[in-house]
């Protein structure tokens, strides 16, 4: 039996950023979505994301922006979250599905059980994994999820249509869906996205701070601007990440930091053999993941 194709009469977005507003932009392109509606924390973004075709109506906490909607998309950082959970939950329909795009989850998820105690069956927790250093209503591009992984982390009080809901929306837009539980998605992001921004904010700073760092950034290459690019990315969204998954995130920095020690014991040695070793095997596990990918 063929699936009903996608079919939203009011999406609201909270946060037209990049994730919000690409997210609008694919539903947009797909046919999926008759209008959509943006709330956010400033006007003069707001009116920039509608003048760009992003939104259709500039919206607010209150019973006109939410009448009728069918969805709800949270996309701003995840320590917003709480202050526009209390926001919009006397205002959001009783049938519209809430979701968002956070990059944590389990803090999500506790907020949700808090603001949202009543209306837990339509809460879907999900996150893109996707994105770009840029941010703004500018940055959004339709393409941004194709081919890329969302993982949705929904509650047992969460309904199967609420679930089939956010997962077609996604698919729509060209992401694979997946489903983990919150403390798995946290501890693997923690590994993968969040540890990788810090190291990289991290190497950033610490040359910027040196007295001739100047120096050294006009003799950067193309390995150090690859390496360095996710540093470019919004400073309030990441630190809010780092909090929220701190222990996470500390755990996995422990053992990085075991591993560059045992590098520099290498290093102190002189031991090219074991070097290569270490870099051997981290080609061969990249280029797997390459394959995959």
């Amino acid at each position: 039996m063929a699936v009903a194709p996608l079919s939203i009469a009011r999406l609201v977005v909270i946060g037209t950023g990049l994730i919000g507003g690409s997210f609008a932009l694919a539903l947009k392109r797909a046919g999926a979505v008759s209008e959509v509606v943006g709330i956010g924390r400033h006007r003069e973004t707001l009116e920039e994301a509608k003048s760009l075709g992003v939104i259709d109506v500039v919206g607010d906490y209150d019973l006109p922006s939410f009448a009728g909607a069918e969805l709800v998309l949270v996309a701003t950082p995840v320590g917003q979250m709480r202050a526009v959970f209390a926001a919009m939950a006397p205002f959001v329909p009783a049938k519209a599905v809430i979701t968002d795009g956070g990059s944590t989850k389990q803090d999500v998820v506790s907020l949700a059980r808090e603001c949202f105690s009543t209306s837990l069956q339509r809460f879907v927790p999900a996150h893109p994994i996707s994105g770009t250093e840029k941010n703004g209503p500018s940055a959004a591009f339709p393409e941004l999820y194709e081919s890329r992984r969302v993982i949705m982390t929904p509650l047992p009080e969460t309904s199967v249509t609420s679930v089939d809901m956010v997962r077609s929306a996604w698919e729509t837009c060209g992401a694979n869906v997946s489903e983990l539980a919150p403390d798995v998605h946290d501890a693997m992001l923690g590994a993968v996205s969040h540890l990788p921004h810090l190291l990289a904010f991290a190497l950033v700073d610490e040359l910027a701070s040196r007295q001739n760092g100047e120096q050294l950034f006009s003799f950067a290459g193309g390995g150090f601007r690859d390496f360095t690019r996710i540093a470019s990315s919004n400073p309030e969204m990441w630190r809010d990440i780092f909090l929220s998954n701190r222990e996470a995130v500390s755990r996995d920095l422990s053992r990085y930091r075991a591993k560059l020690e045992a590098l520099q014991q290498l290093l102190d040695a002189g031991d090219g053999a074991a070097l290569e070793a270490v870099f051997r095997r981290s080609q061969a596990a990249r280029k797997r993941w390459l394959r995959k990918d």
